[in-house]
């Protein structure tokens, strides 16, 4: 087992299978199929991300090194997470920018039931170390335990 320190940006503790993509994470393209047409596994529908498309992210350690997009991809996150069509958590090697933080923080603050614990600034070695279907687990204080 690995561990890796970063910041937490919404707090929670989970345990979840990683998914992986080392491209930027366009929230909208990825996640539109699921909100507004039904997809019920909540499948990556942006074909421009190679590592991901197709790939359930519903319930999973989603591993990234940022997002990238649209101006909705705030509100994308939101909406998925008041849907319950979210990832179990979002752990970025990279700095969070401020649209993708907003939403992961609405959701925190104003959806019930759900939590999305986000972590970033867990660097380049992490996004390294991790593989699809590794097991993640998040702890209350950013520590990241990868398995």
């Amino acid at each position: 087992m690995k561990k890796f320190q970063g910041r937490v940006v919404t707090p929670g503790e989970v345990t979840a299978e990683a998914v992986v993509t080392r491209e930027g994470f366009n929230t909208l393209a990825s996640l539109q199929m699921a909100l507004q047409f039904g997809d019920e596994e909540v499948k990556c529908g942006d074909q421009s991300n190679k590592d991901l498309y197709g790939k359930s992210l519903l319930g999973k350690a989603l591993c990234l090194p940022q997002t990238i997009g649209s101006t909705t991809g705030g509100l994308v996150l939101y909406c998925a997470c008041s849907m319950k069509k979210n990832p179990a958590c979002m752990l970025f090697a990279n700095h969070i920018d401020s649209l993708a933080a907003a939403g992961a923080v609405l959701a925190d603050v104003w959806v019930d039931g759900v939590t999305m614990p986000v972590i970033d600034s867990l660097g380049d070695e992490f996004l390294d170390y991790v593989k699809d279907g590794m097991k993640i687990t998040v702890k209350e204080n950013g520590v990241v335990e990868v398995e």
